[in-house]
């Protein structure tokens, strides 16, 4: 069994910053890309940030300048550093891995349970 478990959300004010965190763990022989996903209500799920094995990010352009991916592989977690939050960013934060469990020959997308970031004054 394979699990990803996102924690770090809750609620900060316009302008706050908060760390997301989110830690693979199981039976996992190797993760390719790692990212985070948002959704909030009635929106669908969008792409926030992606990071690849050796590092290489990706944002989605509303984010870009004030949210920072990292993973630290030895841990198979990956972070999402998020500064300058606005009202906007609110909503369920998700985590996404690629990754290949011990015995497989495939890679599968694996999905966190969801961590809540609200952004209010």
């Amino acid at each position: 069994q394979v699990r990803l478990v996102e924690s770090g959300g809750g609620l900060v004010q316009p302008g706050g910053s908060l760390r997301l965190s989110c830690a693979a763990s199981g039976r996992i022989f190797r993760i390719n890309v790692m990212g985070w996903y948002r959704q909030a209500p009635g929106n669908k799920r969008e792409l926030v940030a992606t990071i690849t094995r050796d590092g290489s990010s990706n944002y989605v352009d509303s984010v870009k300048g004030r949210f920072t991916i990292s993973r630290d592989n030895a841990k198979n977690t990956v972070y999402l550093q998020m500064n300058s939050l606005k009202p906007e960013d609110a909503a369920v934060y998700y985590c996404n891995a690629d990754l290949q469990s011990s015995g497989q020959t495939w890679y599968t997308h694996y999905w966190g349970q969801g961590t809540q970031v609200t952004v209010s004054s």
